[in-house]
């Protein structure tokens, strides 16, 4: 027979109709049959209720039962009084009150087994679908419990639940079991978390004598029908959870398991946990995504260095493919998860830098490098540095800068054969030979006098030894060299590379083309058919993902590549990379570094892919002797290079110090610079200029220039002299503005104010210009004079503005001699802003790049640069009162350049997940606000877009309620800053 329909009846004033929906019920999938039968009967139609009176004193009144004629709320009254007051009441330490076995007053299909615990009530059902009282089970199986039945609670249950665990708490709780309630808590805070709660659900305060006296009271004073009927007073209101409560659980378990990890790293015990202190979900996750089944040896032991458990700084030293970056990994989230610190990578605050320690020798890159790293140093001695390379040689240097202990092996998964190659003869790199390398074997490639004209290396013979079985890269000097070859291999390759993986590359064509517009590069579209592309500068981002994303999956066997694709992309990733050639041994019209040529090789075998993996290096007869030497050096020795660029270097440095507060006096200035890798190499300066003597030099080129206020001296008098910045220096800074032209930028600013014209943003756009982007600029005067010529007369009058007049144009477009010098900075800078206005105009990267004869990846990292530039002007003028005519127009523009779309289409861009194509897609669909999309439902977005799937339309949804919330709380922030009261308002006495 079925179970009745669970009723609850109130009642009502006559003629009065009063309906109250509920929230089907869900049955989990631990429950029997008969369970979700009774879940389900709950969903019947209620009893047409007769009053419509809602307090809570007579909500159940004469008619509060579950079923039958019965009031199951009398009965577990009648039946808890009898109980409490009988001889056989068993009550357990710690704080578990366990009722004996119940006699008379309750059927046995309808006796209920309550378990009050430390922390939750437990309600069970036995196997004949009948409620029962009887002893819990074992404490071991009490988490258990309390997981299963969560599942199947309301969230006011589970308020309850808390407010039990309040009263037992102040009861004597055992050791044993002290850790599994703090873990226990945390699950049920996860849960809280993500409910909602009706507040205003009653829960009478308990008492908190922890006698056994005052357990009596309680359940006189608060019988335990009270607490079911406030459960379901609470059920009764409570909101729906937004949430699905197995995905809680599944989150609950795994903080708990963060719970026990963090506790177990922070103890001194060498076994650490599972893996590695984390939960055991991280060893699943890596598996499932990364096919790793278990770590390297040296990865183990370097994990277990005391060094790294007792968060000390860190050098660790492996050759390319390794597996550094996983080591790198574990240490992220060892902190994330169970300290709860902050990471950030490169730029840190708090917690782990990790970064590839041979950049600090890169240029102005690495002086910033070196720069946050001594700051972090100097700041937080509570911050672990830990520092990962493959090309390492003086790390006696980076030891002693750091601070740091030093790991290193010479573990690499796969072997690596290197080979030279000088005419068609193939040599076997050897360092144990005389001359670095010995005979190996000849090509064995039939070359007609035609192929041996356009392959003159043999690069041909070298790739169809590889492909398209195994994966090939070949490294070009330069990025035409990359076109070329690829051009070339296509013309003399067999048909019979296009069958390969045909549908696969005919999908690449059209993604190519849909993230172009339409358009696709006439090289890309001959070569991607063969299973070929190139890979530089010139391409945009998205073309260059695709195309890394298609060599990755196979789809593409050869990359003609340039020497940055060594640096930072770890490819491939599914597919085996057999072979790496590099076409020549010169990056532009340099030489080849050691540093760079392991950098290159180390690309090839990959790990469970490959028994091996290996490099080529064509060499020409008369560079033998420098590949030789090469072969023999050592690698390159890391310095600083503070020193390289001043302006971005020492004296970037020296202002941020000062201005920062972190040292405000020549002596304090002293002392920090000796900590940096600089001061660890201060021997190497020529002894004409001592340390000390560039600080000082340094510090008055930076009051010369109107950045700083004070006077330097290394007399003993004066050392201790308070340097200040000035207005310009800390809108510099902060603007992170290039000290070479932070005067000129607040010049120009200047003079804009007298006549900016706001016609169009092209005023603008060449005041956000970045200035180091002119030197490589080389304009066409042609294509100079047809824009200039475009543009309307207010127009016009810019360049006359900015120093560039028409006549100068003119005659450099025609050919004609100059006699008046004009800064050809200032004429470059203006040629680019012509870029960027045509740009903003059409945003459309390829008929720009046509129209000013430019790749497209060069205009898009203008784009990107000039948008980052305008950032730091905005930051410059916000700190010069002066300025603040710009704020509003810099701010817009800031978001064009960022975007780079009609600006109707910003708003829905900010919102993660949505593109320029995709933001088309909302606006043409209705939703052209970030109002729209915060209060879109994500299954009409799935119906109404494209190609949205339902994690991406719930992203956009989720992350549109975020923005739309953040930009609320700021102006509620802005409101209350202008509501604020003074505290100098002037009072009369």
């Amino acid at each position: 027979m079925d179970e009745p329909g669970l009723a609850v009846r109130r009642k009502s004033c006559p003629g009065s109709v009063r309906k109250r929906s509920r929230a089907p019920v869900q049955p989990s999938a631990s429950c029997s049959p008969v369970d979700r039968k009774r879940l389900n009967s709950a969903e019947e139609p209620l009893a047409e209720p007769s009053c419509g009176n809602d307090s809570e004193e007579d909500m159940f009144g004469d008619y509060d039962s579950f079923c039958g004629n019965d009031s199951l709320l009398a009965q577990v009254d009648d039946i808890e009084h009898k109980y409490l007051q009988d001889e056989k009441l068993a009550i357990k330490p710690p704080g578990e009150i366990i009722p004996g076995n119940l006699q008379p007053g309750l059927p046995q299909k309808k006796q209920v087994n309550f378990s009050i615990t430390e922390n939750t009530v437990v309600l069970k059902a036995d196997k004949e679908d009948a409620f029962q009282v009887g002893e819990t089970d074992a404490v071991d199986n009490n988490q258990e419990q309390t997981d299963s039945i969560l599942d199947e609670l309301p969230s006011s249950q589970l308020l309850y639940f808390e407010k039990m665990h309040e009263l037992s708490s102040v009861s004597r709780i055992s050791p044993a079991s002290e850790g599994r309630n703090k873990c226990v808590n945390t699950s049920l805070e996860k849960i809280r978390s993500t409910s909602s709660f009706y507040h205003d659900a009653e829960h009478r305060k308990r008492p908190t004598d922890s006698s056994s006296d005052s357990r009596s009271d309680l359940f006189k004073t608060e019988s335990l029908k009270d607490h079911l009927k406030s459960a379901m007073t609470g059920n009764a209101k409570a909101q729906t959870l937004q949430v699905s409560k197995t995905k809680q659980l599944q989150e609950a378990v795994l903080s708990e398991e963060i719970c026990v990890a963090r506790k177990t790293i922070e103890s001194s015990s060498v076994d650490i946990g599972p893996f590695y202190g984390l939960p055991s979900k991280v060893k699943d996750l890596f598996r499932q995504f990364r096919g790793i089944e278990m770590l390297y040896e040296w990865q183990h032991d370097c994990l277990m260095l005391e060094s790294l458990q007792q968060r000390r700084n860190l050098i660790y030293s492996l050759p390319t493919s390794g597996g550094k970056t996983l080591v790198a990994e574990i240490i992220i989230l060892q902190e994330l998860l169970c300290r709860q610190k902050d990471v950030l990578m490169i730029l840190p605050f708090v917690a782990i830098v990790q970064e590839k320690l041979h950049m600090i020798g890169e240029g102005s890159r690495g002086a910033t490098l070196e720069m946050t790293l001594a700051k972090i140093l100097y700041a937080s001695k509570n911050t672990q540095i830990v520092g990962m390379s493959a090309t390492l040689n003086n790390v006696g240097d980076l030891q002693k800068f750091l601070q740091a202990e030093y790991y290193t092996n010479n573990f690499r998964p796969v072997e690596l054969k290197e080979y030279i190659k000088i005419r068609d003869t193939i040599y076997a790199v050897d360092s144990k030979a005389e001359n670095g390398f010995t005979f190996s074997r000849l090509l064995n490639f039939k070359y007609s006098s035609n192929l041996e004209k356009a392959d003159p290396d043999h690069i041909i013979a070298l790739v169809t030894e590889v492909i398209p079985k195994y994966s090939c890269l070949i490294f070009c000097p330069t990025k035409k060299n990359c076109e070329n070859v690829a051009s070339m291999l296509c013309k003399y390759l067999k048909k019979e590379f296009r069958a390969h993986r045909e549908k696969e590359k005919q999908d690449l064509i059209k993604n190519l083309k849909y993230i172009g517009n339409g358009s696709v590069c006439p090289i890309l579209k001959q070569t991607v058919p063969f299973g070929i592309a190139y890979h530089h500068s010139g391409l945009t981002n998205d073309e260059r993902k695709i195309i890394e994303e298609a060599y990755s999956a196979g789809v593409l066997c050869l990359l003609a590549c340039t020497a940055t694709l060594a640096a930072g992309v770890n490819l491939p990733a599914r597919r085996p990379l057999h072979r790496v050639i590099l076409r020549a041994p010169y990056v532009a019209n340099d030489f080849l570094k050691k540093n760079q040529y392991k950098q290159m090789i180390g690309r090839a075998g990959r790990a469970g892919i490959d028994s091996a993996g290996e490099s080529i290096l064509i060499v020409q007869e008369k560079d033998k002797h420098l590949v030789q030497g090469l072969i023999n050096s050592p690698l390159e020795n890391c310095y600083s290079n503070l020193l390289l660029e001043l302006t971005k270097g020492m004296q970037t440095l020296l202002l941020s110090l000062v201005g920062l507060k972190i040292a405000v006096t020549y002596e304090e200035v002293n002392n920090f610079m000796c900590g940096t890798l600089l001061g660890v190499q201060k021997q190497l300066l020529s002894k004409e200029r001592s340390l000390s003597e560039i600080i000082k030099d340094g510090l008055e080129k930076l009051i010369e220039k109107g950045l700083l206020k004070g006077r330097i001296s290394e007399k003993d008098s004066h050392s201790k002299c308070t340097l200040t910045v000035t207005p310009l220096g800390k809108a510099t800074y902060k603007g992170s503005i290039d000290l070479a032209y932070c005067n000129v930028l607040y010049r120009e600013l200047k003079k804009g104010l007298e006549g900016l014209i706001l016609e169009s943003n092209l005023h603008l756009l060449y005041l956000t210009t970045p200035y180091d982007t002119t030197s490589n600029c080389s304009p066409d005067w042609l294509i100079y004079l047809r824009q200039f010529n475009q543009l309307s007369g207010a127009e016009q009058k810019v360049a006359d503005i900015v120093g560039v007049p028409e006549s100068f144009i003119t005659k450099k477009a025609s050919g004609q001699a100059i006699r008046k010098n004009v800064d050809s900075a200032v004429v470059n800078r203006l040629y680019l802003s012509f870029v960027l206005y045509t740009l903003l105009k059409e945003t459309n990267i390829w008929s720009v790049s046509e129209k000013f004869n430019m790749s497209r990846g060069y205009v898009q990292n203008l784009l990107n640069s000039a948008a980052s530039f305008a950032s730091c002007v905005l930051r410059f003028c916000e700190e010069l009162e002066e300025f603040w005519v710009y704020k509003a127009l810099l701010t817009e523009l800031t978001k064009r350049l960022t975007y780079c779309v009609k600006t109707e289409l910003i708003p829905l861009m900010e919102v993660a997940g949505v593109l320029e194509a995709r933001a088309k897609q909302l606006y043409n669909a209705g939703y052209k606000t970030l109002a729209h999309l915060a209060n879109a439902d994500p299954e009409t977005l799935v119906k109404m877009i494209d190609h949205l799937s339902r994690r991406q339309a719930k992203q956009i949804v989720s992350s549109a309620k975020m923005l739309l919330s953040e930009k609320a709380e700021a102006l509620q922030e802005e409101v209350e800053e202008l509501l604020k009261v003074p505290t100098d308002i002037p009072e009369t006495y």
